[in-house]
C-alpha cells in the first residue's frame, strides 16, 4: 500500500444556517429550539476540496454554556470555536486525519475555555466545535489519496472494530420530555422497537424523580405489552437516557425498584449517562447495562468509565469527531464492551456517517444488530427539506422499514453516499 498523500491545507471556509426544530427540544433540564448547522472546508494545494458538516450541540455538549447565554449566543460561541479551529489549520500539512485532530484539539480547547469564559468547560463542547472540521479532513484525505470506499478510507489500525457488514441496523428514534405517550405508541406501531426515553426531568431531584416514575409507568402501560420479531423475548427493550441528572446511586435505585414495581425493569437494555461526570461514581452493583456517552470525550475518559464498570459506549462520530470515535471504538473492542452510535439530531448527510460506522460494529448483545439512533426526522421542521442535499436521496438504506434500516450490497458500494459531493454545502463553504 503506497504511503498516504502528503496535504498542505492552502484555503479553509466555513458558514452555517440555523435549522429551525417542530417543538422544544427537552433534555439535561433545558429546552432547545433550533439548531446550527456549520460547513467547514479546506482546500489543499493541489486544489481539491474536502467539506465536513456539523451539527451543534451546545446544550448536549455543556449545559452550563447553553444556560448561561442566549440559545443563538451560546451557538455563536460554539461556530467561533470552529472558525479558530478552521484559522489554525492553514498552511498545516498532514497525512493522517487521526494526527492532524490530535495536533490541534488541545489549544482549541483552551481557546474554546477562553471565550465561553468557562474554566471547567467540557472537552466535548470543543469536539463537537471541530466536528466538520474533521470531517473535511476525512474527506480532503479521500480525495488526495483516490479513496472512494468508507472501507478503505477507515486506517488499518481500527478495522478490527469496525469489521462487521450488518444487512440491518436497527433505527433508533428519541423521545424526549415533550413526546406525548400516544406518539411513543404510535412509533411502536409503525415498527420502532428500540427507544430512547430522556429522563433526568427538570426540577429539585426529587421532583426529577417522581416525574420519572410517572414516565416510566405510562410509557409502560402503553407500550411492555407491545411484541417485537427482534428480541429474544419477544418483548421491547427499553433505553433510558438521563444526560448525567441524578446526582446519588440511591436516587437512580430508588427509579429501577419502581420499574421493578410495575414489572419494565427486565426490559432495560440500556440506562445511558445517569450521573455528572465529576462524581465519577463507580457503577459495577448497578444492576443494568450503564452506557457512557458525553462523559467518554476521549479514549482516556472511556477507558475511566469502563474501569468504573461501564458496560457500553454510545459513540458518536458525529458529535466528538469521527477521529477521536476511531480511538474510542478501538478501545472499547479491545476489552469487550460493545459500541451503538447515538445521535444529537442531526442532519441527513451525518446521519449516514454515523450510519456508515454503525453498520460496521459488532452485533450488540441479545440483538445481533447494530444500532443508531436517529431522530432528526421526529425534530426537524424542513427534514424532507434537509434529506434533498443527501447524495442519494431516493436510496432505500436512507429511510427506515418498519424500524430497521435494510443495508443491502447498492449499500456498501457506495459506501451509504459518505464520500459523495455535496453540492449544496460545498456552495455554501464559500471557497
Amino acid at each position: 500500500m503506497p504511503s498516504p498523500a502528503a496535504i498542505t491545507i492552502a484555503r479553509v471556509g466555513s458558514n452555517f444556517e440555523r435549522e429551525p426544530l417542530i417543538r422544544p427540544f427537552g433534555f439535561k433540564g433545558g429546552y432547545q429550539t433550533e439548531t446550527w448547522q456549520s460547513v467547514a472546508v479546506l482546500e489543499a494545494a493541489s486544489g481539491r476540496r474536502g467539506t465536513g458538516l456539523c451539527t451543534q450541540g451546545v446544550l448536549w455538549s455543556d449545559a452550563h454554556v447553553f444556560a448561561g447565554h442566549t440559545e443563538s449566543g451560546g451557538n455563536a460561541l460554539m461556530y467561533a470555536v470552529t472558525e479558530w479551529a478552521l484559522q489554525r489549520l492553514r498552511g498545516r500539512t498532514f497525512t493522517d486525519p487521526v494526527e492532524l485532530l490530535e495536533s490541534v484539539r488541545h489549544e482549541v480547547y483552551d481557546h474554546a475555555k477562553r471565550i465561553t469564559a468557562h474554566p471547567g468547560l467540557r472537552e466535548t463542547f470543543a469536539l463537537n466545535a471541530l466536528v466538520g472540521v474533521d470531517f473535511a479532513a476525512w474527506r480532503l484525505y479521500a480525495a488526495e489519496n483516490g479513496i472512494t470506499s468508507f472501507d478503505d478510507l477507515i486506517p488499518p489500525a481500527y478495522r478490527p472494530a469496525l469489521a462487521a457488514r450488518h444487512e440491518r441496523v436497527a433505527c433508533i428514534p428519541l423521545m424526549a420530555y415533550a413526546v406525548p405517550v400516544e406518539e411513543i405508541r404510535g412509533a411502536v406501531d409503525d415498527g420502532f422497537f428500540f427507544m430512547k426515553i430522556k429522563i433526568g426531568q427538570p426540577g429539585t431531584q426529587a421532583e426529577m424523580l417522581e416525574k420519572d416514575k410517572a414516565r416510566l409507568t405510562a410509557i409502560h402501560a402503553a407500550i411492555g405489552g407491545a411484541r417485537t420479531p427482534w428480541t429474544a423475548n419477544g418483548k421491547l427493550p427499553y433505553y433510558f437516557d438521563a444526560n448525567g441528572r441524578y446526582e446519588s446511586k440511591d436516587t437512580l435505585l430508588r427509579l429501577l425498584d419502581h420499574a421493578r414495581a410495575i414489572g419494565a425493569f427486565d426490559q432495560i437494555a440500556l440506562l445511558e449517562e445517569p450521573f455528572p461526570e465529576e462524581l465519577e461514581i463507580d457503577i459495577r452493583d448497578i444492576p443494568v447495562r450503564v452506557a457512557a456517552d458525553e462523559s467518554a470525550h476521549t479514549d482516556a475518559d472511556a477507558l475511566r468509565r469502563i474501569e468504573m464498570g461501564y458496560t457500553a459506549i454510545a459513540l458518536k462520530p458525529i458529535a466528538k469527531t469521527f477521529s477521536m470515535s476511531l480511538k474510542i471504538a478501538r478501545l472499547a473492542h479491545e476489552r469487550g464492551v460493545p459500541c451503538f452510535c447515538a445521535d444529537l439530531t442531526v442532519n441527513p448527510v451525518l446521519v449516514e456517517w454515523n450510519k456508515a460506522v454503525a453498520a460496521r460494529l459488532a452485533p450488540f448483545p441479545g440483538l445481533g444488530l447494530g444500532l443508531l439512533e436517529t431522530n432528526g426526522h421526529q425534530n426537524y421542521r424542513h427534514w424532507e427539506a434537509m434529506r434533498a442535499h443527501l447524495p442519494v436521496p431516493d436510496a432505500p438504506w436512507t429511510r427506515p422499514q418498519r424500524g430497521v434500516f435494510e443495508l443491502d450490497a447498492d449499500y456498501y458500494a457506495r459506501s451509504g453516499g459518505v464520500l459523495a459531493p455535496l453540492p449544496h454545502h460545498e456552495k455554501l463553504g464559500g471557497l
